[in-house]
């Protein structure tokens, strides 16, 4: 069995969306060794840092909050699909090649995980593919992009998807995984009242349940 670790590394100084400085974590040191007797540490962390799992609240004022997402969603078979020849946003003609079924979980692999800073033109899923996939009624969709969207007045991509009870993660690190089926595990930290959590994501080749 081969694993996959498709998550981000929290640390200072990371890729965070559109550099923004306030989005970078806070680790530091409360104690150490020299005047206790154990070490302790303290993050200040915003909840859409590296790999994420977004919320419906994240764009829709009534939307479900993080604790409205159930973990048996989040894990399961899922699919890569290698979309690395895209340029721009990842489109319905860019989709239906992939033969896509009802209750998939799908991880959009693009030229963003070849990447370690971040890109203002990264790659992004357009409306049109957001709307192919909700047609699709697919379970959720991850992209390795700290934003799904891109430059798209209004977010119809995160509206779409959420609004087709579509569940929507970000920020997966693809580069290493061929294209194929796996199993995931994605496990968002266990926030409450939040619109997004960050996530360990795990891909497990050759299991079957």
């Amino acid at each position: 069995m081969k694993m996959y670790d498709v998550s981000m590394s929290i640390v200072e100084g990371m890729q965070v969306y559109k550099n923004k400085e306030a989005k970078q974590p806070r680790i530091s040191v409360v104690q150490d060794f020299d005047t206790a007797p154990c070490r302790e540490s303290r993050m200040d962390m915003d909840v859409h840092c590296g790999t994420h799992v977004d919320s419906p609240l994240h764009m829709l004022p009534d939307g479900g909050t993080m604790e409205t997402i159930p973990l048996e969603r989040l894990v399961g078979p899922c699919r890569v699909l290698d979309l690395t020849h895209v340029t721009d946003g990842i489109a319905r003609a860019d989709l239906e090649k992939f033969n896509i079924q009802p209750g998939e979980f799908l991880l959009l692999k693009t030229k963003n995980s070849y990447k370690e800073e971040f890109d203002f033109e990264f790659i992004f899923l357009a409306k049109d593919g957001a709307e192919y996939l909700a047609e699709k009624g697919i379970n959720g969709v991850g992209i390795d992009a700290l934003g799904i969207e891109r430059s798209q007045a209004g977010h119809p991509t995160h509206k779409t998807l959420f609004l087709a009870d579509v569940i929507i993660m970000e920020g997966l690190r693809l580069k290493e995984v061929p294209e194929g089926s796996y199993f995931m595990v994605a496990a968002p930290i266990k926030l409450v009242d939040t619109e997004a959590a960050p996530a360990r994501v795990i891909l497990l080749e050759g299991v079957t349940v």
